[in-house]
């Protein structure tokens, strides 16, 4: 599920950047891999017998990224469709107890700043020697999922396999070839396999968030908010690896082991801010309209809809990970926005957590018990991955502060339209505040806050070095 994507262009010396490298001192961020690690992330795979490289298989990916966990080809299969999902085989190079092993448990999960990276694994491997690249042979796990003529799964395979990727596609290409028609047919299908998979989403009650990618670009000594929105060709490409990661979840919960990705009911004071939020974007929200009827009907392209597109993903911040064994379910076993038992396995280069669900499934679909290092990292995996995920959030919260902060740093002083959406309980002169334009939020300090009301506030503070934006009412 996504979280909020921002970018930043500018020179390095620009006050934004600097004030991003800062934050990721102050967060104590990792740098350097140990020599160790470097040294372990060398080593030679170990190559799977079984050769697949005879599948034309090809990725759909950002044109600048390198570090490609998947790689698929779509065939028709009678009535039905054949989905092959090759997944980066990450445990074939790294082996259990060594310092890159160890490295990776530190890291837990790639951080996404806007202006760089800080990976899980060495680039060497991520995006080099185990990266699905067009033209080079790779070590996968490879999902053979078998669909019915309404998109409905039937029967799923996964083995170890040496694949070949013919082509590093982007999302406007392959929007471009599939509008255009002339996209040959494992692409073209996409779009087919995609929409059914859409409504079959749609009937179980899952949502989807096609969430645009904030990019700040620095213009004339000072900073602009663009969105860029997702294609259709993103979402028909998220549902294969959603797909996927139900198949996943369901060979799990079926072999007796596993790791779940969940997510609880979202929590009615959530839903509550997300509904001032709306109030104060100029969103439209009948109380007899859902959640998801809403986020179904938003325009990406619109900048009022964009915003709250972003501030959507709040809903997510419960998600956690659930794992069991031998035999003994948990007590939640779904994620809510998917509303289907759901796992992580399509990301393991950027993903711990992605490496042990994939384990787990090879050996689920061989009928073996999965070798022994899974099983003995299972009980302390939520919790690294907990720990993980509060310092991407962070990451994530104190960038979305300082991009802002960067945005607004030259207008202190001046008086926006607003609305309060959020109310410290123990502090109710505290609050958060949604602008209408340009659509940021910001910390509001004021007596007797309107909580949902739209209001005039005046900028007090804007400096990305300190990373917050400040206001009160005007």
């Amino acid at each position: 599920m996504p979280r909020r994507h921002i970018s930043v262009t500018g020179a390095p010396e620009a006050p934004l950047r600097a004030a991003l490298t800062a934050l990721r001192t102050e967060l104590g961020v990792p740098d350097a891999y140990p020599p160790e690690a470097l040294a372990d992330a060398e080593r030679p795979p170990v190559l799977p017998t079984y050769d697949a490289t005879d599948i034309p298989l090809f990725t759909i990916d950002p044109p600048t990224s390198v570090d490609l966990d998947q790689a698929m080809h779509l065939s028709r299969r009678g009535s039905g469709y054949r989905v092959r999902y090759a997944i980066a085989d990450v445990a074939a190079f790294v082996v259990p107890g060594s310092a890159l092993d160890e490295e990776t448990h530190r890291r837990v999960m790639t951080l996404y700043f806007p202006d760089e990276k800080v990976p899980l694994h060495p680039p060497v491997l991520s995006e080099g020697a185990a990266s699905l690249l067009p033209d080079q042979t790779r070590p996968a796990a490879l999902w053979t999922i078998d669909l019915d003529a309404e998109g409905r799964t039937v029967a799923v395979d996964v083995r170890r396999a040496l694949v070949r990727s013919r082509a590093k596609l982007d999302y406007e290409g392959v929007q471009k070839e599939i509008d255009g028609g002339t996209a040959e047919e494992p692409l073209a299908l996409l779009k087919v396999v995609g929409r059914l998979r859409e409504e079959l989403e749609v009937a179980r009650g899952g949502i989807s968030l096609n969430v645009p990618e904030q990019e700040i670009v620095e213009r004339d000594g000072g900073y602009e908010l663009t969105y860029r929105a997702p294609l259709p060709a993103d979402g028909w490409n998220a549902q294969i690896s959603l797909l996927t990661g139900m198949a996943a979840a369901d060979l799990m919960l079926a072999h007796g082991t596993g790791v779940l990705r969940t997510l609880p009911a979202a929590p009615d004071g959530a839903v509550g801010r997300l509904r001032r939020t709306a109030h104060a974007l100029h969103i439209d929200w009948p109380h007899h309209v859902s959640y998801a009827a809403l986020v179904r009907s938003l325009d990406p392209h619109d900048p009022h809809h964009a915003a709250f597109l972003q501030e959507c993903t709040t809903l997510l911040r419960g998600a956690g990970y659930t794992v069991f064994r031998d035999g003994v379910l948990p007590s939640i076993t779904t994620h809510a926005a998917v509303a289907a038992p759901y796992a992580h396995c399509t990301a393991p280069l950027r993903r711990l957590a992605d490496r042990y669900a994939s384990e787990i499934c090879l050996a689920a679909v061989a009928g073996e018990a999965p070798p022994e290092w899974v099983p003995a990292a299972l009980e302390s995996l939520p919790q690294e991955m907990a720990d993980g995920g509060r310092r991407a959030g962070t990451v994530e919260r104190e960038c979305v502060d300082i991009v802002e902060a960067a945005l607004l740093k030259d207008r202190v002083g001046e008086v926006f339209d607003g609305c309060v959406v959020e109310v410290e309980e123990r502090r109710p002169s505290v609050g958060v505040v949604q602008l209408e334009s340009p659509a940021v939020i910001g910390r509001i300090d004021g007596d007797d806050l309107p909580l949902g009301e739209r209001l005039r506030v005046r900028l007090l503070q804007a400096d990305p070095g300190a990373a917050k934006v400040r206001f009160a009412p005007a």
